[in-house]
C-alpha cells in the first residue's frame, strides 16, 4: 500500500544487527506507515528458538512531545532493539507506553521501558501479574537463548479511554475486549492509523486462549465503525482496516458456530479436533496448529454446556 514501504537501506543498518552481531539479536521490520508513525512488523509463525519469538507487531508514534509506544514484544532483547530503533529515528524520549492486552508476545520487553512507565487496562494489569510468571517460563522454554534476562515487569497505570492529544497528535482510546478480557485499540485521528492490537489478525488464524467470541465480534464492529484509513493489526502487515476486520470477524463467527454445532451434535472432543477449517481459511498461517488450539481450549466447556443443558 502506498506510504508503506520498508524504511531506507540506511536507516535499516541502523537497526539491523551488523554481521559481526550474535545469532540472537533481533532484526526489526520497522517500516513508516503514516507521518510520523512506525510499524514493526512480526513474523506469521509460533514461537520458536529461531525467531526468538518476533512474531507480533508493535508500533510508535513520534509526536512533537515525545514518542508513543503500542506494544514492547516478547522479551527483553526484542525490547531493547525496539528502544534502539526508536533513537535511530528520533532523539526526542519515549513518553508514554501501552500493552494493548496481557499476552506474552506483547508485553516481555517492559522492562526496556519500565523508567517511562507502562499503561493498560485495569484489568490487563490484574492479568499480567496473575498470569506473566508462566508466560514468562514458557517463553524462556520456548526461544531459549533470546529471553536471556527477561523479567516480569507488568503494566502499572490503568488506561483512561477517551480521546487525549499528545504532541499535536489527537489519539482516542478504546478499552474493549473479547480477545481478552481487556483490549485496548487506539485510533491516531491525525494520520489515521489504528493500532488494533490482538483483536485483529490479518493472514494469521487468531489465537484463542482468553477469548470470548460474542464479545470480541462486538468489539469488531465497535473498531469497523471507527474512521480509520490504515490498521496496524496484532499481526500481520498492515492493511486497510474494513476487509481484515471482516476477515477476522468471519473466523472468529465460524468458529463459536461450529463449535456450538458440533457440541448439540454431540461430537466428543476427538471428533472435533479431526475435522478441519473451511477451504477460505487455508491462506491463513498456521490454520490447522490454531484451530487445534482453539477446539482444545474452548471445546470441553462448551460441550459441558450442552451436555447439562436442561431439557424442556
Amino acid at each position: 500500500m502506498k506510504g508503506m514501504a520498508a524504511l531506507p537501506v540506511v536507516l535499516a543498518g541502523l537497526i539491523w544487527a551488523t554481521p559481526a552481531a550474535r545469532a540472537d539479536e533481533y532484526r526489526l521490520d520497522v517500516r513508516s506507515v503514516a507521518p510520523d508513525t512506525y510499524a514493526v512488523i512480526g513474523a506469521t509463525e509460533d514461537f520458536d528458538s529461531t525467531n526468538g519469538g518476533n512474531v507480533v507487531n508493535c508500533a510508535f508514534v513520534v509526536t512533537a512531545a515525545g514518542v508513543l509506544v503500542v506494544d514492547t514484544g516478547p522479551t527483553a532483547r526484542y525490547g531493547a532493539a525496539l528502544r534502539r530503533a526508536i533513537r535511530s529515528i528520533t532523539p526526542l524520549p519515549v513518553v508514554r507506553v501501552l500493552n494493548t492486552h496481557h499476552h506474552p508476545d506483547h508485553i516481555l520487553g517492559n522492562q526496556a521501558f519500565a523508567d517511562v512507565g507502562i499503561e493498560s487496562a485495569e484489568a490487563s494489569i490484574a492479568a499480567q501479574v496473575r498470569e506473566g510468571p508462566a508466560f514468562l517460563d514458557n517463553m524462556y522454554r520456548l526461544v531459549l537463548q533470546w529471553a536471556a534476562g527477561t523479567e516480569l515487569h507488568p503494566a502499572t497505570r490503568a488506561a483512561v479511554a477517551g480521546p487525549f492529544e499528545l504532541g499535536g497528535h489527537r489519539f482516542e482510546l478504546h478499552l474493549l475486549s473479547g480477545h481478552t478480557g481487556a483490549d485496548l485499540a487506539l485510533l491516531d485521528v491525525t494520520t489515521g492509523v489504528l493500532f488494533a492490537g490482538d483483536l485483529v489478525f490479518h493472514g494469521r488464524a487468531p489465537t484463542m486462549p482468553h477469548a470470548d467470541a460474542d464479545a470480541w465480534l462486538a468489539s469488531l464492529d465497535r473498531l469497523a465503525n471507527l474512521p480509520a484509513t490504515t490498521l496496524v493489526p496484532g499481526h500481520g502487515d498492515v492493511t486497510r482496516p474494513a476487509s481484515v476486520i471482516a476477515a477476522t470477524s468471519d473466523y472468529v463467527r465460524w468458529l463459536r458456530d461450529h463449535l456450538e454445532a458440533a457440541a448439540a451434535a454431540g461430537l466428543d472432543l476427538t471428533d472435533v479436533l479431526a475435522q478441519t477449517p473451511p477451504d477460505r481459511f487455508r491462506p491463513l498461517a498456521v490454520i490447522d496448529a490454531e484451530y487445534r488450539r482453539a477446539v482444545l481450549q474452548w471445546y470441553p466447556a462448551i460441550e459441558r454446556r450442552h451436555l447439562y443443558r436442561p431439557r424442556p
